[in-house]
This record gives structure tokens, C-alpha cells and sequence, in this order.
């Protein structure tokens, strides 16, 4: 085996990169993260709203990119955090194998009292529950894994909630000012895999797009994908990318031949 290729936590990443040193085996790793998704005031709040809930909502919140760290221009902070918990609250939590459902079980018990002790840490550390907040246990639901979507208002940079990976269903939100500001405080944090932007302003989008350290940016929408595209992340959300050229490249190693005719 020439080349290893992983996804999941920078904690194991971690452990991949000391077993290559022995033989220098090259890795491509795609870790975690703790996105930011940006939304100012000028978005179209009707494409905002459900956009920014599903991209920390979808897949019960388990996807390395999610955008978790939801952070709103002030002046629209109370109005668009609300309207994000109440489009959670509409979505229907159930068995995933019912075609109905929108948001099933995390992956095991053990997700489950990861996520369930981060929203015990978020209420603790000062956080306002504006949807959520705890497992699910009525009826059916009783018997799995579930976590309804969660969004902790007035959340700060520097709380747990804020900069450690949950793996859930569960948005920070915090109000930022500038453009300057946010991109300072997006940048905040060990990881760089995505991050997501709702404005109407391109040059706008553009200058927050160039400034923030993430692998992908996407603009009014989020996780969209393309086999074509590349994707991968900055800092401790590792390095080379999978799909795009750019993953064929990591596959290969150049070769310099020298014919000397005379």
C-alpha cells in the first residue's frame, strides 16, 4: 500500500501521520470541523433560513463540513436565530428507514452522550436554548439515538459549544457587525474544512470568500458538490483533497528521465 486515504476526527488523523513517519507513506485526510456560516443582512432570508438550518441539520449533524458556528449581522441576529429554530422545529425526527423522515438517530450510543453532554455544556456555559436541547424520548423514539435540531443562542467565541466538534444536530449562533470582524473570528478556530456565506452583495461574498481559511466556501448555498471539484481542508482538518484533478495528482509521483544521444 503505497498512499492511505482517511476520514474522520483530527485525533486519529493525528495518530495516521506518526504511523506514516516510519516509511514516509503519503496520506490524503479529510478531518474535522467547525464551519462557519455566515449570513448578513441583505441575504434572502427565505433561501437563508432553511439553507443555514440544513447545514448543520442534515444527516443528524454528522458531517465533517457542517455549519455549525452560525454567525448573523446583529441587526437581524434575534429575527433570523428564531426563525432558524423554528424551521427545526418542523423538520420530523424519526426511524430513517420511514420515507417521511427528515432527520434520523445519531450513529450510536456512544455519539449520543457526546452530543447530549455538549448541550448540557452549552446550557452551562451561559448558552440560550432557542430549540432542543435534549434527546428524544417519547414514544419510539425512546428506543434509538435521537436529538432533535438544536440551536443554542448567544453562544460565545470562546465557549466549548463554539469551538469543539459536536457531531450533531446542534448550531451555535452568534451576532458579529463587520465584515472585518467576522472574518477575523471565522478564522478562530483549529479547523478549515468549509464554510458557508448568504449575501446578495457579490464583492462582498468575494472578499469574505478570499479571507477565510477553509478548503471550501460555498455562497446562498451549502455543501453543494461536484465530482469535478475538488475537496479537502486547511489546518487541523488535514490536507490533500478527494475528488477533482487534484485527487488523481495525490495518486501519483513524478519521474524525471535523462537520454544523453551523444
Amino acid at each position: 500500500m503505497r498512499r492511505v486515504a482517511f476520514t474522520g476526527s483530527h485525533f486519529t488523523g493525528q495518530q495516521i501521520v506518526k504511523a506514516s513517519a516510519g516509511n514516509l507513506k503519503r496520506l490524503q485526510l479529510e478531518l474535522g470541523g467547525k464551519s462557519p456560516d455566515v449570513v448578513f443582512a441583505d441575504a434572502d432570508l427565505e433561501a437563508a433560513v432553511p439553507g443555514a438550518a440544513m447545514a448543520a441539520f442534515n444527516n443528524s449533524g454528522q458531517i465533517c463540513s457542517a455549519g455549525t458556528r452560525m454567525f448573523v449581522e446583529r441587526k437581524i441576529y434575534e429575527e433570523f436565530s428564531a426563525r432558524v429554530a423554528e424551521f427545526g422545529k418542523t423538520l420530523r425526527v424519526g426511524n430513517s428507514a420511514d420515507p417521511k423522515t427528515e432527520i434520523g438517530p445519531l450513529v450510536s450510543a456512544e455519539q449520543l452522550d457526546r452530543v447530549t453532554g455538549y448541550l448540557t455544556i452549552g446550557r452551562q456555559e451561559g448558552a440560550r436554548v432557542l430549540s432542543g436541547g435534549q434527546q428524544l424520548t417519547d414514544g419510539d423514539l425512546a428506543k434509538g439515538y435521537f436529538v432533535p435540531p438544536t440551536v443554542f443562542a448567544d453562544v460565545k467565541d470562546d465557549m466549548r459549544i463554539a469551538r469543539e466538534e459536536i457531531f450533531g444536530p446542534v448550531i451555535s449562533a452568534i451576532p458579529f457587525t463587520d465584515i472585518e470582524e467576522v472574518i477575523e473570528r471565522s478564522n478562530s478556530t483549529h479547523f478549515g474544512l468549509g464554510a458557508g456565506i448568504w449575501t446578495k452583495d457579490v464583492s462582498k461574498a468575494h472578499k469574505l470568500a478570499r479571507g477565510i481559511r477553509s478548503g471550501s466556501v460555498w455562497i446562498n448555498c451549502y455543501q453543494a458538490s461536484d465530482p469535478a471539484v475538488p475537496f479537502g481542508g486547511y489546518k487541523m482538518s488535514g490536507y490533500g483533497r478527494e475528488r477533482g484533478k487534484q485527487h488523481v495528482e495525490d495518486h501519483l509521483n513524478v519521474k524525471a528521465v535523462w537520454i544523453k544521444t551523444d
